[in-house]
């Protein structure tokens, strides 16, 4: 079965984003099929509030929207804004969407508006660091993504270690269920399901 998405799933600004991410030499945009994924996952809240940590050029920010409903939001943060430049041009105009130009740490530690029910952390804030505030941030019955977990030949040295801890972190948590997908660039799905918070946790794999 080809799991790549179809031309007619595809947001119709990602060719541009794509030209643009070329241009500026930026590399680290989400794979198609985590795309397709997080449209999906975005479809299944309908007038859901969305988080992204790390907008780069906005592909993801693009899958995301694509997926939402008229009255979903979305909220993505980046600290490079030059970077982010070329997302706010392409989907700026879009009013379900708010850009903020921030460190991602920062933003988390300083934010305190209501939860997400989607939270799709694509940057060390909120996945590497401020791990916790990110997950305290998601409502109940919220999912939690992250991507780029499997490992690749540019990966720096003790990253997989770091991936590794991230892991086990995540799936001792009694307040989530985690589900690993060893599939496009490795992903983890964590939802929230009540609980006291890490330790006694349980996932699983696919």
């Amino acid at each position: 079965m080809d799991d790549t998405p179809k031309p007619g799933q595809l947001p119709s600004s990602l060719t541009e984003l794509q030209v643009a991410a070329r241009a500026a030499g930026f590399t680290m945009s989400c794979e198609p099929r985590t795309g397709g994924l997080l449209a999906t996952l975005a479809a299944t809240r309908p007038g859901g509030r969305i988080l992204e940590l790390g907008t780069g050029v906005g592909e993801g920010t693009a899958w995301l929207l694509s997926g939402m409903d008229g009255a979903a939001t979305l909220v993505t943060v980046e600290l490079d804004d030059a970077v982010q430049a070329v997302a706010r041009e392409q989907l700026g105009g879009d009013e379900r969407v708010t850009f903020v130009n921030e460190d991602g740490g920062h933003w988390l530690e300083e934010y305190d508006g209501a939860p997400f029910d989607l939270v799709f952390a694509d940057t060390w804030p909120g996945k590497f660091n401020h791990l916790d505030r990110a997950l305290q941030l998601v409502a109940p019955g919220g999912a939690y993504v992250i991507d780029d977990l499997t490992p690749t030949p540019d990966w720096p040295e003790g990253h997989e270690a770091a991936v590794t801890d991230l892991l086990a972190v995540l799936e001792g948590r009694s307040d989530f269920l985690t589900t690993r997908l060893a599939w496009s660039s490795g992903l983890l799905i964590a939802v929230r399901t009540g609980g006291a918070g890490a330790g006694g946790g349980g996932g699983t794999s696919t």
